[in-house]
């Protein structure tokens, strides 16, 4: 029946009753589509179980954090540590009413319905609280539709009835998007002024909630004047909340934006986190690795990580310094063209960039303690301590020495430094030395002291040892590349990683025990349960303990008298081994080293095999690596206690005669002092009559000293 009014100045009021009617259809509309739409409401336990996506931080052996992953960086702060200051401006601005209603402000929805109505919009003006903003942003999706709006105010409810205002309040700051990948206030501080958001002022903390609008039209960074505008409305709805005077807020209007934005952090130790990223990536999955919260606890030690980067950097750049001198922008062999973005030329010829990368490792259990795998991460991902195949040179050497005396030989056994001719795959090889000279009959402790090639490729072909027996007892060292079973293998003709040779040398000061390295110790979740942690070493023991000690005897006797002691004479003077390497055509220093606690492995050289040093001298490992490892080790090992390399039970020192190979007597002339074990010790007192032939002065005439050797005789 339709409403008559008889006085026709009372027109208006069938307008009043016309809209309340409409008012309450949607009221009841609303009602009816609640009850209809309560399964699509998060449940009770999903409620008191509200987990926003978190960081995953990765954090080196004394809890200092290496890296940062995330897909939504978020840092949840508490309550307490929100300024009081940042939450009046959050509630000025989104939620005057928010200690008054519950959950859902009915005035703010009629009026804001009523004004939608008379612009035939529904969704023209809203009316969300900050817990209904909550309940959109953790459960329902950003549409403008009525029935969004209606799960909307539901679930806001459930969260009043759940959680207390300030909860509520620390929840909505913790969630919500302030910017590029800045998820929660504490990101967002760190984002735009590099501080804590307890740090935050008063301006700082208007801006930051002006974002709330639209961050990305609002952000500081690529829209200030926008910013600015943001701010100084919160600003003027501190006023009106009455948070602020009005001369107060005019006064603050006046002073400029300061921003101190975060720089853009690749971490520390990138190549070693992106081991480690990788890792998670694999085992647990994207989703885990980028939003769950997890705290990733590794062995690296950023002290040592800190030493190594200095140390390698400083030869790299002095190298690169000294090429670009050698060479000049002309030589092809040194750079390359890229492309010129400045608009001159085409293109624009640059240098080559040399490479390091050094990995360190503790001996006692296999812990990495510092990787660094290029030379700048930004610009090569490529993590060569893992990835790079690359040949060992001379660095392989104590592989060969450990087959042989692990077979019978002794260090003090002989073999003739001389030219020799090889048939492989019908083509023949002449190997020569370094110096490209012969020096005659030697023992194996100088083959290796002064790194011989020929002494080794005579070695490796000995029936005892042989090529294959040699690659057989790399593969038990850990060595997993392909190692082809000719005698150029004695002088590191095949590819190793040297996340491969650094274990393998630590098995010579560990006993003979083989401990592969591990960079993860634990893994804890976002509530502090431990997903994943190291209980059991991963070794085995591949050399027997006297062979090992022998190996890591003749190792020192690198370091002080050989090819290694660039490292004493820089000043390392503890107990130490280690070998150099260098390559055909110079294209591969190396110098891996170890003191009883640690191993430490360098290498030097361009990615493409470009030749190391000036045309007329190539760089050896001796002169680039081995001043990295010596610097490295200096300052890292400078906290750790000296010690002695242990020697087991079953070693022997001797003096014996090189004549015989017998136990030297009084009128022996060549002797040596050396090292043996129950199978090598001889037995029995030199049977030659060494004065029976020739005098003592025609005996002498077939020695020399050979200053090198440090008194002992070397015949020729």
């Amino acid at each position: 029946m339709a409403i008559v009014y008889k006085d026709r100045s009372q027109w208006w009021k069938k307008y009043i009753v016309i809209g309340l009617g409409l008012i309450g259809s949607f009221v009841l509309a609303g009602i009816a589509t609640a009850v209809i739409l309560q399964h699509d409401l998060p449940s009770p336990a999903q409620l008191n179980n509200i987990q926003p996506r978190l960081i995953t931080r990765i954090y080196d052996r004394n809890d200092e954090v290496l890296m940062e992953y995330f897909a939504e960086r978020r840092i949840l702060i508490p309550y307490s540590e929100i300024p009081p200051y940042l939450i009046d401006c959050l509630l000025a601005t989104e939620d005057r009413k928010f200690y008054d209603h519950w959950g859902v402000d009915m005035r703010r929805i009629f009026g804001a319905l009523a004004h939608n109505i008379a612009k035939f919009n529904l969704t023209a003006e809203g009316a969300s609280t900050l817990s209904q903003q909550l309940s959109r942003s953790l459960f329902l999706t950003p549409e403008k539709t009525l029935t969004r709006k209606i799960k909307e105010a539901l679930t806001s409810i459930r969260i009043e009835r759940t959680y207390s205002k300030n909860e509520i309040i620390q929840m909505y700051l913790n969630h919500h998007y302030f910017g590029p990948r800045a998820y929660g206030i504490q990101a967002a501080s760190q984002l735009y002024f590099s501080k804590n958001a307890q740090e935050l002022n008063l301006l700082e903390s208007a801006l930051l909630i002006g974002l709330l609008k639209a961050p990305s039209k609002y952000n500081p960074l690529e829209h200030p004047d926008r910013a600015l505008v943001r701010r100084n409305i919160v600003l003027n709805s501190l006023v009106d909340y009455g948070k602020l005077s009005e001369a107060m807020a005019d006064s603050l209007k006046q002073l400029p934006m300061v921003l101190n934005p975060q720089k853009k952090d690749i971490g520390k130790a990138p190549y070693f986190t992106e081991l480690i990223r990788q890792r998670i990536l694999n085992d647990y999955g994207e989703e885990a690795l980028y939003s769950s919260g997890m705290s990733i606890y590794t062995t690296l030690d950023l002290r040592y990580q800190n030493i190594a980067d200095s140390a390698l950097w400083e030869e790299i750049d002095r190298q690169q310094e000294l090429h670009e001198g050698y060479y000049g922008l002309d030589n092809e062999d040194y750079s390359y063209m890229i492309p010129d973005t400045s608009g001159a030329p085409d293109s624009i010829r640059v240098y080559k960039q040399i490479q390091g990368m050094l990995f360190a490792m503790d001996n006692e259990t296999g812990a990495v303690l510092a990787f660094v795998g290029g030379r700048d991460f930004e610009k090569s991902k490529w993590n060569r301590v893992v990835q790079a195949l690359r040949q060992p040179g001379s660095a392989f050497k104590p592989v060969v020495y450990a087959t042989a005396i692990d077979n019978g030989f002794s260090p003090s056994d002989l073999l003739l430094d001389s030219p020799i001719v090889l048939t492989i795959g019908g083509e023949e090889w002449r190997p020569s030395n370094f110096d490209l000279t012969f020096k005659g009959e030697m023992t194996l402790r100088n083959g290796l002291r002064a790194s011989i090639n020929l002494i080794a490729v005579k070695l490796i072909m000995d029936p005892l040892v042989t090529p294959r027996q040699v690659a057989e007892y790399a593969r038990r060292f850990g060595i997993s590349t392909k190692l082809d079973p000719v005698p150029s293998l004695a002088m590191g003709s095949s590819d190793v990683l040297l996340w491969e040779l650094v274990p393998a040398f630590s098995i010579f000061p560990n006993g003979g025990i083989l401990r592969k390295p591990f960079y993860i110790t634990k893994i804890v979740d976002r509530n502090g349960y431990v997903k994943y942690e190291r209980t059991m070493a991963d070794q085995e023991e591949v050399l027997s303990e006297q062979t090992a000690y022998i190996v890591t005897n003749m190792l020192e006797t690198v370091v002080n008298h050989g090819t290694g002691i660039g490292t004493r004479l820089r000043g390392f003077k503890r107990p130490a081994g280690g070998k150099t390497g260098t390559t055909n055509d110079y294209t591969n220093n190396w110098f891996i080293g170890f003191v009883p606690q640690m191993t430490c492995g360098v290498w030097i050289g361009f990615d493409d095999y470009t030749r190391i040093g000036s045309p007329s001298k190539g760089e050896v490992g001796a002169s680039t690596a081995l001043p990295v490892w010596t610097g490295f080790m200096k300052a890292a090992c400078d906290t750790l206690p000296v010690k002695e390399f242990p020697i087991p039970s079953g070693i022997y020192t001797a003096t014996v005669c090189l004549d015989s190979g017998e136990l030297a007597k009084g009128d022996c002339v060549w002797t040596i002092t050396d090292l043996f074990t129950d199978e090598t010790l001889p037995k029995s007192e030199c049977h030659l009559d060494h004065r029976a032939d020739q005098t003592k002065k025609e005996n002498e005439k077939r020695f020399r000293i050979d200053e090198k050797n440090k008194g002992q005789k070397t015949r020729f």
